[in-house]
């Protein structure tokens, strides 16, 4: 299991939260839990309404869109953050292809983080846009 000081270390090399400062880092991790999973379970699914934001520490998982695989995920790799933002379904299923451990944060932590801490909605926005442009021009 990670302490709140590898948390922090881990997160920071997340690109997502790459732009956030130290404070910010701390007051994330600690709203994320650990959590290890079997080879095999679905973090979420596609068209359900998605409540959390997923960071793979160990592991793969694929990343499935109508059955066809899209991408292989490993440590460091991230998923659902536009659930963090919005409440629109899931656009993709992603299912651990080995035993995994991740830290999770739902969207109601994430909103009370950004209640106290706005500056970090702007970092993670602008994260996601760059993600979505990167994804468009593929």
């Amino acid at each position: 299991m990670l302490g709140k000081n590898a948390k922090v270390e881990f997160l920071k090399n997340v690109p997502l939260f790459a732009g956030c400062t130290k404070k910010e880092l701390r007051e994330l991790a600690a709203r994320t839990d650990e959590i290890d999973l079997r080879d095999g379970y679905v973090l979420m699914r596609e068209g359900r309404l998605g409540r959390e934001f997923i960071v793979l520490v160990e592991g793969t998982a694929a990343v499935t869109k109508n059955g066809e695989k899209l991408a292989e995920l490993e440590a460091g790799d991230w998923v659902g953050e536009i659930a963090l933002l919005t409440n629109v379904p899931r656009t993709a299923t992603v299912t651990a292809t080995s035993p995994i451990r991740v830290l999770v944060i739902t969207d109601r932590s994430f909103r009370r983080l950004v209640e106290t801490m706005p500056s970090i909605a702007l970092k993670v926005l602008a994260s996601v846009g760059d993600r979505l442009a990167r994804d468009a021009k593929s």
